[in-house]
C-alpha cells in the first residue's frame, strides 16, 4: 500500500525538491560546447555540496553495477542514465539531458532537463519542446481522484500526434524518502486505470521520448540506455505533489 506524506513530512519534502531544482538549474546554465560530460558531472558534484545536499545516484546498486556518477548525463541518441566522462566532449548542436536526483534531510528531489547546445536542428528542437509539453499534459492530469494511467494516457495522448516513439522499459515512480517507489508512472496507458491519486502522494512524472523507434539498446557499461537506431532522444522531469486541488510542482525555483 502507498502510504502519503504527513503534513509535516511535506516541508521537508519541499525542500528537498527546491534544492534538486537548484542544482539542475545551476548545472544545466554551465553546459556549453567544448566541456566533457565529466566536467558537468564534478560541477554539479560540487553545488550538491554546497548546498548541503548527497547524490542519490552515486554508488547507486542494480544487481552488480554501481553507478559511478553524480547525475545522470545523457547526449543525443542517449535516453537516459548516461555516466560523466572525459571521452565526451559537448557538441554545438547536441542536446544534453541532466537528471538530478539529491537527498536533503532525509527526502528526495528529481527532475531532469534536456539542454539545447546551440544551434540546434529544428527537428531536434521541436522534440524537446514536444517532451516538455508532455510532462506539463501529465502534471495537469494528476488531480485527487484520477487514477496513475490518466496521467500515463495524458502523456501518450500528447506526443501521439507527433508520431515519436514512447520508451516503454523505464517509467516515473514515486519518491520521497526513497528514488524509487511505487507507484510506477508508464508514459502510456489507459485512463482511470492504477493507483488512485490521494493528497500527500508525490511522483516522479518524467516523458522519456525518441525521435523515431520506441526501442532501446544497454550500453557495454550496463546503464547508458540508447535509441535502437541512434536518432536523438530527450527527457523532461519533475516531482510533484497531489493535493485537495490543483497538483503542486515541487522541483521549481
Amino acid at each position: 500500500m502507498i502510504i502519503p506524506l504527513s503534513k509535516n513530512e511535506i516541508g521537508p519534502m519541499r525542500e528537498a525538491c527546491k534544492v534538486a531544482a537548484q542544482v539542475l538549474d545551476r548545472t544545466a546554465k554551465f553546459v556549453e560546447a567544448g566541456m566533457t560530460t565529466y566536467d558537468i558531472d564534478n560541477f554539479a558534484r560540487k553545488v550538491m555540496e554546497e548546498l548541503g545536499a548527497e547524490s542519490t545516484c552515486y554508488n547507486y546498486r542494480y544487481g552488480k553495477l554501481v553507478f559511478p556518477g553524480y547525475i545522470c548525463i545523457s547526449v543525443n541518441e542517449e535516453v537516459i542514465h548516461g555516466i560523466g566522462t572525459m571521452r565526451r566532449t559537448i557538441r554545438p548542436g547536441d542536446i544534453v539531458s541532466l537528471d538530478v536526483v539529491v537527498r536533503h534531510k532525509g527526502f528526495v528531489g528529481d527532475n531532469t532537463r534536456t539542454v539545447l547546445v546551440e544551434p540546434v536542428a529544428e527537428p531536434v528542437r521541436k522534440l524537446c519542446e514536444v517532451t516538455e509539453g508532455a510532462l506539463y499534459a501529465g502534471i495537469a492530469a494528476a488531480k485527487r481522484g484520477n487514477r496513475v494511467g490518466d496521467i500515463s494516457h495524458a502523456i501518450e495522448q500528447f506526443i501521439k500526434p507527433h508520431g515519436y516513439g514512447i520508451v516503454r522499459e523505464f517509467t516515473g515512480h514515486g519518491v520521497g524518502r526513497s528514488m524509487h517507489e511505487e507507484p510506477q508512472v508508464p508514459n502510456y496507458g489507459k485512463p482511470h486505470k492504477g493507483e488512485k491519486l490521494r493528497p500527500g502522494m508525490t511522483l516522479a512524472i518524467e516523458p522519456m521520448i525518441n525521435m523515431g523507434t520506441h526501442l532501446i539498446d544497454i550500453a557495454e557499461d550496463g546503464w547508458t540506455v540508447l535509441t535502437r537506431d541512434r536518432k536523438p532522444a530527450a527527457h523532461a522531469e519533475h516531482t510533484i505533489l497531489i493535493t485537495e486541488d490543483e497538483p503542486e510542482i515541487l522541483t521549481v525555483l
